[in-house]
């Protein structure tokens, strides 16, 4: 009898347990110009939680979001809401570097483990790697250096550059000039943050006097398409092409289709993710996205969506014991789950080596815009930064 009654209070503690859910706070932009990225994350991580049924193997999941109102304050106020009053187990999401760099110690510091679905600053890549920081994206460079490959082998000698001041914009810009064997013969940083820049007629006017032979740009979110409008009315597509690096996207494309400027079709754009990537996980990503929300996803939303799955990946093959820190880091390095660009793997410092590819800007069999890969830059990448980090 007392066996028997060992063994019932030792399963209806098991499975009080498993009642516990495992929560995952989410941190991205929900308010400002910037939110429409915010927006296309959330809707893949409710997405993702849909697809899970809710849970991790027996162990339930819940999904807290927060506003970091695209500034660094804010970003750090809600991850430490998360953390101390919340209780989260997993911080993830992300959007902004200088967001990131400001909340990381809010998360790692207090034993929560931290997963950026998009920002990548180099810092954490190299001297602030952390063994219990993972991405689900890419460092920030790099996306373009793949670009500056593109770019070399087009035989192009020279580029006018574009970016936002802020960590992100200094790593792309970074990132190009660490790969691109020709020349820049001009180069802008322009104002960032909730009161960006968006008039970029100076810029663009000073680019096509420069005589460069093609125009490299990153201006995510809103300034994307302030951008790509200007860009198209200043009539530079035949004297500039432009190539660019996260402006060009799901959440773009909608906007300058029903805009009608052609002048984007056919631009070319390097990305570690396309919505045509022929894998089983991408695939049915891709189609309940567009049948749920009527757009292609972008990649802030495959990398949100990715974010998940690794968490439940970890989660479920822990058992959903959090107390066991080494396991479920373990279990995070391993990458074991359907991940929405194929199989990759983690280097030394937690960021993906992974593909990167050449992408075109074309007309789906619908006629909606969208973009298709077009050749494979990288194979299996490591980021330049991965030799700084201590982490073995």
């Amino acid at each position: 009898m007392k066996h028997t009654a060992l063994a019932l209070a030792a399963a209806a503690l098991a499975g009080s347990l498993h009642a516990a859910p495992v929560k995952i706070g989410f941190v991205t932009t929900l308010t400002t110009g910037a939110a429409v990225i915010g927006k296309d994350m959330e809707n893949a991580v409710n997405l993702a939680m849909e697809h899970l049924g809710g849970k991790a193997g027996n162990t339930p999941l819940e999904v807290i979001f927060a506003d970091d109102g695209f500034k660094p304050e804010v970003g750090k106020q809600a991850t430490d809401r998360l953390v101390k009053q919340d209780k989260v187990d997993f911080v993830a999401g992300y959007i902004w570097s200088h967001i990131l760099l400001a909340s990381r110690k809010s998360a790692l510091d207090n034993g929560v483990f931290l997963i950026s679905s998009n920002a990548g600053p180099s810092q954490m890549a190299g001297s602030l790697c952390h063994p219990d920081f993972f991405s689900t994206s890419w460092q920030n460079d790099q996306t373009p250096m793949a670009l500056g490959e593109v770019l070399n082998k087009k035989g192009v000698k020279s580029v006018y550059i574009m970016a936002p001041n802020y960590a992100a914009g200094k790593d792309m810009v970074a990132g190009v000039e660490r790969s691109f064997k020709g020349k820049v013969l001009g180069k802008d940083l322009t104002k960032w943050g909730a009161d960006a820049q968006l008039d970029f007629s100076a810029e663009l006017a000073k680019a096509r006097e420069s005589g460069a032979e093609a125009l490299f740009v990153f201006y995510p979110g809103a300034a994307a398409g302030a951008f790509s409008k200007q860009y198209h009315q200043a009539g530079l597509a035949k004297v500039l092409p432009l190539y660019s690096v996260f402006t060009i996207d799901g959440i773009s494309l909608p906007k300058l289709q029903a805009a009608n400027f052609e002048g984007v079709l056919g631009s070319r754009v390097t990305q570690s993710w396309d919505p045509t990537l022929d894998n089983a996980a991408n695939k049915k990503f891709v189609t309940d996205f567009k049948a749920k929300f009527g757009t292609y996803p972008s990649f802030y939303a495959a990398q949100s969506y990715d974010s998940i799955m690794l968490i439940a990946s970890a989660v479920k093959a822990t058992g959903g014991n959090m107390a066991d820190k080494a396991a479920i880091r373990k279990a995070l390095k391993a990458a074991n789950y359907e991940s929405t660009r194929g199989k990759y793997t983690y280097g030394n410092n937690n960021i993906p080596i992974q593909n990167f590819y050449l992408r075109e800007v074309v007309k789906d069999g619908q006629g909606n815009w969208t973009t298709k890969v077009v050749d494979t830059v990288y194979t299996n990448h490591q980021d330049p930064f991965a030799s700084e980090c201590p982490l073995k």
